[in-house]
């Protein structure tokens, strides 16, 4: 009867409201604390076979607006468990879009472009506490599908919850971090002020010291504590080390006159020892020049 087939502009778009509350209130014998680590939400079934109908790409990715606050998130799926008509969120996702227990939340599938950069602001400055913040973030990414820039996420590390707010996501606002190479940077934490340094400025003066004057204080000096015997006698044990006189002790002299961009080199620094001048005939070394003696009382020949 129609000759073209009527086109059906829905056709790969999941939308869709349910009503929303956290995972603490997710039903069943088993601990569900892992939903709160990620940025993954818990659908009903009939959303997998509504999805499974549809032309859809994978990974599946979500967009999440409460339209009473106009706030919007971004998501993965982690199961397909919850009772028709709900599904659960992390607490962390519930403040960023407002929501209380129960509230209206709007969610539509989207495809999203594959993150290159990211950048975060820590909201304590607790988080400079940790070691290696990279890897520490790198591996709590690995339970969220998406980001989405001015989310505040919730990550789990020693026991302790650390909260970053998403600065700046590439090369879109919502970016996918599944399987990609994404180069992460970090801003300055909320509340955190650098330390205050002491300028030391040093007025150097034109008038030149003697220095000849320098003298070191007497210190530390090895081995000058007295000895003792295994047999305790005091034999050959001195009682206290000779004394030093100020005088053989003496300090280095600094260059007064040094300027940054300028070597100096010193010749000649040390006194040279005057040689005491000898006889050439006394210093010269010659060979069997010594007398022979003999055993049998002779005189010697000349």
């Amino acid at each position: 009867m129609f000759d073209h087939p009527i086109p059906r502009v829905f056709q790969n778009r999941f939308s869709t409201q349910y009503r929303c509350f956290s995972v603490s209130m997710l039903a069943g014998p088993n601990d569900r604390s892992d939903v709160e680590k990620g940025g993954k939400i818990i659908m009903p079934p009939s959303a997998l076979d509504q999805l499974s109908r549809l032309n859809i790409t994978y990974p599946m990715l979500f967009k999440l607006t409460n339209k009473n606050s106009d706030r919007m998130t971004h998501c993965g799926v982690l199961e397909f468990v919850a009772d028709e008509g709900i599904c659960y969120l992390p607490h962390w996702m519930m403040q960023n879009l407002l929501l209380e227990e129960g509230g209206l939340v709007q969610v539509e599938s989207v495809n999203l472009q594959v993150a290159t950069y990211s950048k975060f602001q820590p909201q304590s400055p607790d988080f400079l506490d940790i070691t290696n913040p990279k890897a520490v973030l790198e591996n709590a990414l690995r339970n969220f599908a998406c980001l989405t820039t001015g989310d505040v996420i919730a990550i789990n590390y020693n026991e302790k919850i650390y909260e970053l707010r998403v600065m700046e996501t590439k090369p879109d606002k919502a970016v996918s971090i599944i399987e990609c190479d994404m180069n992460v940077d970090f801003d300055a934490p909320l509340g955190y002020k650098e330390p205050e340094r002491s300028a030391q400025h040093e007025e150097a003066t034109d008038v030149e010291a003697d220095h000849s004057g320098y003298v070191s204080d007497i210190g530390f000096r090895a081995f000058s504590g007295s000895g003792n015997r295994l047999d305790g006698k005091k034999k050959g044990v001195e009682p206290s080390p000779s004394p030093i006189k100020p005088g053989d002790i003496r300090r280095g002299i600094p260059n007064y006159d040094f300027k940054i961009g300028r070597i100096t080199f010193i010749r000649n620094s040390r006194p040279l020892v005057k040689k005491v001048e000898e006889d050439e005939s006394g210093s010269r070394f010659i060979a069997f020049s010594g007398e022979g003696q003999s055993l049998r009382k002779k005189g010697r020949k000349p």
